[in-house]
């Protein structure tokens, strides 16, 4: 096995002018578009800045020193102007992405924090994820992911991404959401599901680091209605439901009383306690994998999408502003909804960036990230 150095060159397009001997008209070849108007950055080059920055979560300033070594001087400055010109060439994109998830009806959702840079010091701005995933279910409409910021962590920025959003929210037990999930709600109700993976984790880190004996049977039970779920995986939702009815409800039958039990007994200011309190406060949420098929038992989707934010600003260190933190989560929605859906994320930004400006606004959905691939796939036939 071998790898070749990357290679750099410079693309000149000669526009021959000719004129007509008989009228004097002068013609010319128009000059192709280009991502940035009047950029010198090519498509493949963005994408390499952009694929490198959020994808591989390289700060401009370390790109900046790898070209450089390669012998390409890019001033930091210059790259972060591509990121901000990019990013608005792309916003269709984003933007067709986020009808697509909010179109779903049951999504999953989480947040994370971003350190925001402010005068002296910096503070702390929130990345949403909003997750669309039906293949557990066996549903053929392809996963995606919408990211949005926010500069705080109030419930009007959900209430706001969700506005015209009505199914089933996967979910923590932030309180932000609460005033989604009302009867009344325009334009219509928000079921609430909530995880499993948060009730356990508290019992499983009690369980493992204080060897408390009732999180450990805690855990143990709660463990049953994983493997259970491991088991339908890709079926139909009334394939799934079925065999929860039939494997899942004794487990939860014998969980809930002996969970109120150990409630009672244990002091309500006791870790354990409170780990369990988790619990019974939300079973209906809990429980609600039991009545739709479609629900999962956690909310991991929406943490697997975060990953990569989290990973990102522990390199990057921070977003430079509230605009900045905008242009990572729609640049954060193409790179993640790509991988989602088995794309290259740098090929595909690479080749919807030199078409974008040319390619009709009403077939834009051509080139999300599924349909790109399923056009390769036939090319490549």
């Amino acid at each position: 096995m071998e790898c070749e150095p990357r290679r750099w060159k410079v693309v000149e397009h000669v526009r021959e002018k000719v004129s007509c001997r008989a009228c004097e008209a002068v013609s010319q070849p128009p000059a192709p578009s280009h991502p940035i108007a009047r950029g010198r950055a090519g498509p493949g080059l963005l994408a390499l800045v952009l694929a490198a920055k959020y994808g591989q979560h390289l700060p401009l300033t370390r790109q900046s020193a790898i070209y450089a070594r390669e012998g390409v001087e890019i001033d930091v400055s210059t790259l972060a102007d591509w990121v901000g010109s990019s990013t608005t060439a792309l916003v269709p994109m984003v933007l067709a992405i986020r009808t697509h998830v909010f179109a779903a009806l049951r999504l999953h959702g989480d947040d994370t924090t971003v350190p925001v840079l402010a005068k002296g010091r910096t503070r702390t701005g929130y990345v949403w994820a909003y997750v669309r995933d039906d293949r557990p279910f066996g549903e053929p409409d392809p996963p995606a992911v919408a990211f949005l910021y926010s500069p705080d962590r109030r419930g009007e920025h959900p209430e706001r991404h969700l506005a015209g959003f009505a199914g089933i929210l996967q979910a923590d037990a932030y309180a932000g959401f609460d005033r989604l999930y009302a009867p009344k709600r325009a334009p219509g109700p928000i079921l609430e599901a909530a995880c499993w993976a948060h009730a356990r984790r508290k019992l499983y880190e009690l369980a493992t680091t204080s060897k408390a004996p009732i999180a450990a049977e805690a855990v143990r039970r709660i463990d049953r209605l994983f493997a259970v779920e491991r088991d339908i995986v890709g079926l139909s939702a009334e394939a799934r439901l079925a065999m929860r009815q039939e494997r899942s409800a004794p487990i939860l039958a014998d969980l809930e009383p002996w969970l109120r039990q150990q409630q009672e007994r244990l002091s309500r200011k006791s870790e354990v306690g409170k780990a369990i309190a988790y619990t019974t406060r939300r079973w209906e949420a809990l429980t609600r994998f039991m009545s739709d098929g479609r629900v999962c038992l956690t909310n991991n989707a929406a943490e697997r999408a975060l990953r990569g934010v989290a990973v990102g600003w522990r390199n990057w260190t921070f977003a430079g502003s509230d605009r900045g933190g905008e242009r990572a989560a729609a640049i954060y929605t193409l790179i993640e909804t790509a991988k989602l859906n088995g794309v290259d994320p740098q090929a595909w930004l690479a080749d919807i960036l030199a078409r974008l400006p040319d390619h009709p606004a009403k077939r834009i959905g051509d080139l999300l990230p599924w349909n790109w691939k399923a056009a390769r796939d036939i090319s490549s036939n």
